[in-house]
């Protein structure tokens, strides 16, 4: 997969994909009785840090300089 198409989808993940998650998570635990207040904030710490573990691939190497692009010239 190329650079320009992992920035894309890195893009496309976190504006759409990242509020779907959080959406669903924050439904998810509406629904069940509130536990007490520690375990909550673990459970939230965890499933903040398993969505993106699928997509390390594709946020790896994404804030550096396009490897593709040619070197640039000093004239």
């Amino acid at each position: 997969m190329g650079y320009r198409v992992r920035k894309r989808l890195a893009l496309v993940i976190l504006l759409v994909g990242l509020p779907f998650y959080i959406g669903a998570v924050w439904g998810i635990m509406g629904a069940l009785d509130r536990p007490p207040i520690w375990v909550e904030f673990l459970v939230y710490v965890g499933l903040g840090f398993l969505w993106m573990l699928p997509f390390r691939f594709i946020f790896r190497g994404i804030g550096r300089a396009d490897p593709d692009a040619p070197p640039a010239q000093d004239d």
